[in-house]
């Protein structure tokens, strides 16, 4: 299914009751560098900071779901004024600062860690030997992951997880994470993706769901943003999910479920999600006050 610009996502979005936003992070809420203040082609903005305080004063809780270590995550949750995250695409939940490793199928006997249950029962090596030349370690943040092994290159996640299945390595699983923007032209044409292997039975949607579920918020109270594909498997746990303009290309990997995609790119259609977010909030409802400071980021489409 096509996505639903934003303008026209009114019916959708209305059935909501906003209360918490799970958020991916690169190219997402943060542009060129991993920078909350520029853009995705490295100009100053404010707009993801300005929508994030806005977020904080009325009260929707943020909470990054990234591809990104429990390490780096809590220094950017330190960073941006926020408490909880999911790490590695769903195989770390930090909650009020507690760490919990999702194992999913992976054979616990293999390692202390999921990653290297991974890398010593061969998966890892499996793909890298099965698509040598398109595909390699994503380094130097391939380094110090605790639940997936992080990846880039050109390949097809159905013929990787064929691979896997006919090694009998069938318990872990390749995701896209989406596109990046440097440029590797040594792993074949077009752009490069990120890919983690993680184990079967991990997922961003699983874990957010238990997040929800531990927290006593329904569906309808949680929203997500992202893009790439990665991020629209939140979708079976929330009730709405946004792809950023430069993610909106991964709109047709969504089958039937309808994907709300904002005209502006990483951070800037960041703040445009929040902000139709807010405006559902009761805050902002009739009879609502409109908490201070946050006037400029309440146009509801």
């Amino acid at each position: 299914m096509a996505g639903v610009p934003l303008a026209a996502a009114g019916p959708l979005l209305d059935r909501l009751r906003p209360a918490l936003l799970f958020t991916d992070v690169d190219g997402t809420l943060v542009g060129r560098d991993g920078s909350l203040l520029a853009d995705l082609d490295g100009r100053p903005t404010l707009a993801a900071a300005t929508a994030l305080v806005a977020a904080h004063r009325a009260g929707l809780e943020v909470v990054p779901v990234s591809g990104r270590t429990r390490l780096q995550l809590r220094e950017a949750c330190r960073l941006l004024g926020l408490r909880d995250a999911v790490g590695e695409l769903g195989a770390v939940l930090v909650r009020g600062g507690q760490a919990e490793l999702r194992w999913g199928a992976a054979p616990r006997e293999l390692g202390a860690t999921p990653a290297e249950a991974l890398e010593r029962s061969g998966a890892l090596a499996t793909l890298l030997e099965a698509f040598a030349g398109r595909l390699e370690p994503h380094a130097p943040w391939h380094l110090g992951r605790e639940g997936t092994a992080l990846l880039r290159g050109r390949v097809e996640v159905a013929e990787a997880d064929a691979v896997l299945a006919a090694r009998g390595l069938g318990w872990a699983r390749l995701v896209d994470n989406g596109r990046l923007r440097g440029a590797y032209p040594h792993l074949g044409p077009g752009p490069a993706h990120a890919y983690h292997l993680l184990p079967a039975g991990v997922s961003k949607a699983g874990t957010a769901a238990a997040y929800l579920a531990a927290r006593g918020l329904a569906r309808e109270q949680a929203a997500a943003v992202g893009d790439g594909p990665a991020d629209l498997e939140l979708a079976a746990a929330v009730g709405a999910t946004f792809l950023v303009a430069n993610g909106a290309w991964a709109a047709e990997a969504a089958g039937d479920q309808p994907v709300v995609t904002t005209p502006s790119a990483a951070g800037d259609g960041w703040a445009e999600a929040v902000a139709a977010l807010l405006a559902r909030m009761p805050a902002a409802q009739p009879g609502g006050g409109t908490p201070a400071g946050s006037d400029s980021v309440r146009s509801r489409p």
